[in-house]
């Protein structure tokens, strides 16, 4: 294997100043990064007002062990996310900082794991260069600063390859070992796939069979090694124990059914027979190709080191890039493929490239490319905010009709045109000669005006708090509010308590329902209804077009407006679209 190589002997008290500025700049950045618009924007969808309206409703119930979706229960994924936004919120009490803080406190706890296992199974400095990979890496970035289950399956997962990997390759080590097989059970109810990180032990088991360097024997032979797949199930036991007997004790068909879609159909089958989000076998390589980024374009210029330490029968690496092939291959063989399913498999990755990415980064070749990268993206940032700002007004009302973005696309322009000028001054303060520094305080700018700036501009039409002040204003303090064919970020977003009708029901049952709810008090009652699900005997042109927020019309619709008979087909033109985009 070729060694990285050695700087320059320092005096250890520099070296030791030096060292500890690195991890204080690290750090800094992590939080700026990945923390930046912390409490300054509502629930965005498609997925962000869910997790947190099931949250606030544990927290308002006191009921924590069945998640609720308004009048229903959500059974689509296991509740700790949920468990922790909630907590988060009992204990800070505010929503715009509670629903963020797992993603964020996860995605921190992943940069420290990567550090200290590249530095142990390494060298300091190859975990240092593996977070920083991992830090400014698009997909872990925008990922971490989103309030999905994604980053905490990642710190999971990561976390259960560390155990594993610090027995095989630098133990024997069973605590490590058995925290591996906890950290994957804890991953099962975080999400189903959190069993992921087990993967890695097919490349070890490999290498122990083939002799190769630097790894020991798992231990099967030993009783004390065989509790780890009894670990595993005691956090699944800790939440399903409980679940199944309140289950076997109940009458409610509902809850019966909330354990058969939770323990089978949202796991196995969904695995096996998706019905969504299919994509062709090779999608995850798009997905490395235009979202790894910048991480993967390290390996043109490390590739025969890996070579070579793959023959030189290096067992670190062959467990590290096995891993990642192995979760590509696991996800690859289901026909249902979202790009975050893989994420598991970036830390491994990073940790991969770290032990050569000091010799990378002072490669001429690799700092022209880092430096023609942030060149590139701060000028496709500058001109588009130019066009925004300056140039296309029809863009603008585009957005609005899209969107609802109304007045905010000059304030997004300005905003896009601040990244381009922070790229710029980027460029000119590092120079070609220090290119991935200047791609890297690119990216930060870029996520921290994002944060700042961005975020807050759009939360209005982005989260629903727009749409839902202006149906406040339109029916008053007074009046009662029922949803129909309702999207998470309306009830989250609601200035009243509102009756709903079901969630997942068809509209129409959904609609039958609300209309005898508002016949029984026509005077106060308003009906919330989103324009796909607008029977023809209600009349639009009394009814209230409240506008568009994410990519659906709403209407308001009073008593007065509805020319439907009791028991009258109520089947609307066309379905509601299926997904919120973002």
């Amino acid at each position: 294997m070729k060694a990285a190589p050695h700087c320059a002997p320092y005096h250890p008290r520099m070296l030791k100043t030096a060292e500890s500025r690195e991890r204080w700049l690290f750090w800094l950045l992590a939080v700026l990064v990945l923390g930046a618009g912390l409490g300054l924007r509502d629930p965005w969808p498609a997925d962000e007002p869910r997790f947190a309206l099931v949250a606030r409703q544990m927290v308002e119930s006191g009921q924590w062990l069945f998640p609720m979706r308004g009048d229903e229960l959500y059974a689509d994924k296991p509740p700790l996310f949920m468990w922790l936004q909630a907590a988060a919120l009992a204990l800070v009490g505010n929503l715009r900082i509670a629903f963020l803080l797992p993603s964020l406190l996860a995605s921190l706890g992943t940069l420290w794991l990567v550090r200290d296992l590249g530095a142990r199974l390494y060298e300091r400095r190859a975990g240092t260069h593996a977070g920083w990979a991992l830090l400014f890496t698009v997909a872990f970035t925008f990922q971490a600063r989103r309030a999905q289950i994604d980053p905490l399956l990642v710190f999971w997962t990561t976390l259960s390859a560390y155990g594993l990997l610090r027995h095989l390759l630098r133990g024997p080590d069973l605590p490590m070992w058995w925290l591996g097989w906890f950290a994957a059970g804890m991953g099962v109810i975080t999400k189903g796939v959190g069993v992921v990180a087990l993967l890695v032990l097919i490349p070890a088991a490999f290498a122990i069979a083939r002799g190769w360097q630097g790894i020991g024997p798992m231990g099967w032979r030993r009783p004390a090694t065989w509790l780890g797949p009894l670990v595993l199930l005691l956090p699944v036991a800790l939440w399903v124990g409980p679940m199944l007997w309140t289950v076997a004790h109940s009458q409610d068909p509902a809850l019966h059914a909330y354990a058969d879609d939770i323990l089978l159909r949202q796991t196995a089958k969904r695995y096996a027979d998706p019905w969504h989000h299919r994509q062709p076998a090779w999608y995850f390589v798009e997905v490395m190709l235009t979202q790894w980024i910048p991480a993967w374009l390290a390996v043109p210029f490390l590739w025969r080191d890996w070579r070579d330490a793959l023959r030189a029968k290096d067992a670190r690496l062959l467990v590290l890039l096995g891993g990642v092939v192995a979760i590509l291959l696991f996800f690859s063989l289901s026909a249902g493929k979202r790009e975050v399913y893989i994420l598991p498999a970036l830390p491994l990755f990073c940790l991969a490239l770290g032990p050569w990415l000091p010799q990378v980064v002072e490669r001429v070749a690799a700092r022209r490319l880092a430096f023609a990268l942030a060149a590139l993206l701060s000028a496709v940032l500058g001109i588009a905010g130019a066009m925004v700002a300056f140039g296309h007004p029809s863009f603008e009302q585009r957005l609005d009709d899209i969107r609802g973005f109304a007045g905010s696309g000059d304030a997004l322009g300005w905003a896009l045109l601040a990244i381009g000028a922070w790229g710029g001054a980027m460029l000119l303060f590092f120079g070609l000669r220090r290119g991935v520094a200047a791609l890297l305080g690119t990216f930060a700018g870029l996520w921290l005006i994002a944060g700042l700036a961005m975020q807050p501009l759009l939360n209005d039409a982005s989260s629903a708090r727009g749409l839902m002040r202006r149906a406040g204003a339109t029916i008053g303090d007074d009046a009662e509010l029922g949803f129909v064919a309702w999207k998470e970020q309306n009830l989250l977003m609601a200035d009243r308590a509102v009756r709903t009708f079901g969630f997942k029901r068809d509209a129409a049952l959904q609609l039958r329902d609300a209309l005898d709810w508002q016949r029984a008090a026509p005077a106060t009652r308003w009906l919330m209804v989103e324009a796909n699900a607008l029977a023809p005997c209600i009349d639009r042109s009394v009814s209230v077009d409240l506008g568009i927020s994410n990519r659906r019309d709403w209407w308001l619709v009073p008593a007065r407006a509805v020319r439907c008979a009791p028991g009258e087909a109520l089947t609307p033109p066309a379905s509601a679209p299926e997904e919120d985009g973002t």
